[in-house]
């Protein structure tokens, strides 16, 4: 499903631990790490559809967490047109995100890669909040920023604080 601007509609998660690290995923046979992400389905909320990407992607369920917060607006990067799948160029853009913050209650253990029959990630860590953007796929970087920033007032904790005016140097 896309929107008449060119945009997938789509979930974005940014899972905390009781230290505010942040999950990071590692794409399946690849050397790229993200947050975990994924479409909303037709008749699906923001909300319904971050709860199943959460489940598929990295097993925990909606019991494993607590919601801290949520973008107010649609953020969107493009796709470089190479990157695009052939079924999709016709008129396709990139995403449009509705970004959570999430706290993790359960445990490290809770966490699963292969509850999915088609996983996502082969290997996942916990980073600090600010995120090195140069870890993260270019044309999502601006993103990341944006939804973490967004985001951050959410958390009490001071080392979150403390780094918010240097994050960004890392280039687009």
């Amino acid at each position: 499903m896309i929107d008449g601007d060119g945009y997938r509609p789509n979930v974005g998660i940014i899972l905390c631990n009781h230290l505010d690290q942040v999950f990071l995923g590692k794409r399946m046979k690849e050397d790229a790490w993200q947050f975990p992400q994924g479409g909303i389905d037709s008749g699906e909320t923001p909300q319904d559809a971050m709860y199943r990407e959460l489940q598929e992607e990295v097993g925990l369920e909606k019991h494993h967490v607590a919601v801290l917060a949520r973008t107010n607006s649609w953020l969107r990067y493009e796709v470089p047109p190479h990157w695009v799948r052939p079924d999709r160029r016709r008129g396709y853009k990139g995403q449009k995100q509705i970004w959570f913050l999430l706290r993790l209650t359960g445990k490290d253990s809770d966490v699963s890669l292969e509850r999915s029959l088609h996983p996502e990630f082969d290997a996942w860590k916990w980073d600090k909040y600010w995120v090195p953007l140069g870890s993260i796929i270019f044309f999502k970087r601006k993103v990341y920023r944006d939804a973490l920033v967004e985001l951050a007032p959410s958390l009490q904790s001071s080392a979150i604080d403390s780094n918010i005016d240097s994050y960004g140097s890392d280039s687009y």
